[in-house]
């Protein structure tokens, strides 16, 4: 059925259980289980809400990027507890729905498994939903949780 999947990961409640079902998914198909987590960078003012002890401004990239690791290896975590036998964790930068599209297209994804509602932020709430717009623009199946 499926062979390559893909479970965007925030930390939110939304994507913890979305990543247990990429997993379940993965383990039952015997597929690969990709758990993908996104940061982008943020002004310094953007930066100083979400961060803390930011020694520089120019730290702050550094910071968000190690913060980003840290939640993919969570989301890896809790994909292990389910069991499939191969899980990968990546961090990327920039436009999350459009770097999740991209990159499941570059990695072959056959499914991308998503939240229906993760961290989001004020551009969510004008623009529209992540799953929404993943679902518009991903050219493979999304199940979104």
């Amino acid at each position: 059925m499926f062979k390559s999947i893909l479970a965007a990961f925030d930390g939110s409640e939304g994507s913890k259980a979305a990543t247990r079902k990429a997993a379940e998914l993965a383990k039952l198909c015997g597929a690969e289980l990709t758990v993908l987590t996104l940061y982008r960078h943020h002004s310094v003012l953007e930066g100083s809400m979400y961060v803390t002890n930011a020694e520089k401004p120019d730290d702050i990239d550094k910071i968000m990027l190690e913060r980003a690791k840290e939640i993919a290896e969570a989301g890896a975590s809790i994909a292990r507890e389910v069991g499939p036998e191969k899980i990968r964790a990546f961090v990327k930068g920039g436009p999350v729905s459009r770097t999740i599209v991209s990159f499941s297209q570059e990695h072959e994804n056959d499914l991308i498994v998503i939240g229906s509602r993760g961290l989001g932020s004020l551009e969510g709430v004008l623009l529209g939903s992540v799953s929404h717009k993943v679902t518009s623009l991903a050219k493979c199946p999304v199940l979104v949780v």
